[in-house]
């Protein structure tokens, strides 16, 4: 099974052309870690150029980052909007009960000409860095309840089959990330965003490999991976970080 992934865009374009080319000469899934907009929690621009560009690129899925997330659900309800492609978002709660403009997880199948001729099953999650504690008086206030990535994806990771893949689309940092691998150990890859950390080999921490692939569009991570049938767990056969904008 081959997997890319980019995160922190910014607003960085022009990668279609690249991105596309990748995927034909090696096909494989494609997710975004979030941080793509140039808005933030506590800005809005009716007008984000990049959503027509990552849509075009055929993201498969897209966690959201503090700048997709917005205090106000209106606004958060109409970036999502603009978006063709999924937003997941596993550890944000709503405690006013809206209809949720994003989901909380998704389940997809791989397509067996990436995965040896054997489709499997991908349950995907996203994490989303917290802005407050629970019980806050912003929380009162907003309604978004965040939860600790380790409480939110453990009741999901304690439900996945055997044979089937948990991955996660994180943005609440590389320390973060550590600190989930430590306490989910089920968890078969976790793809990071956040912090702005460009590691040009996967870190695996208690048996779960980590990856992150840097800001800005410079490098798209290439991860491929098979299925250890001894380990029931999916183990990483191959790997890179693959030049995409502006990288040497």
């Amino acid at each position: 099974m081959r997997i890319y992934h980019t995160s922190d865009l910014h607003n960085h374009r022009g990668f279609v052309p690249r991105l596309r080319a990748l995927r034909d000469e090696r096909p494989g899934l494609l997710f975004d870690c979030g941080d793509s907009l140039r808005g933030s929690q506590t800005m809005y621009y009716r007008n984000e150029p990049i959503i027509d560009e990552i849509d075009e690129a055929g993201y498969d899925a897209q966690a959201i980052g503090n700048r997709e997330f917005s205090y106000a659900f209106p606004l958060l309800r109409a970036r999502a909007r603009k978006m063709r492609h999924p937003l997941v978002c596993t550890n944000l709660l709503d405690t006013k009960e809206r209809e949720l403009p994003f989901w909380r997880s998704m389940t997809m199948r791989s397509d067996p000409s990436t995965s040896a001729g054997q489709a499997r099953t991908i349950h995907i999650l996203g994490l989303l860095i917290m802005q407050y504690p629970v019980g806050s008086f912003y929380e009162r206030i907003f309604g978004w309840r965040f939860l600790d990535p380790w409480d939110a994806v453990r009741p999901y990771a304690e439900r996945v089959p055997a044979g089937d893949m948990l991955l996660i689309l994180s943005h609440v940092g590389l320390s973060l990330d550590r600190k989930l691998a430590e306490r989910v150990p089920r968890i078969d890859l976790i793809l990071g965003g956040h912090s702005h950390d460009t590691l040009f080999a996967p870190e695996t921490v208690n048996g779960v490999p980590i990856v992150h692939a840097g800001p800005y569009g410079q490098y798209i991570s290439r991860t491929e991976l098979r299925y250890d049938t001894a380990r029931q767990r999916f183990a990483i056969d191959d790997f890179a970080l693959v030049p995409l904008l502006g990288a040497p």
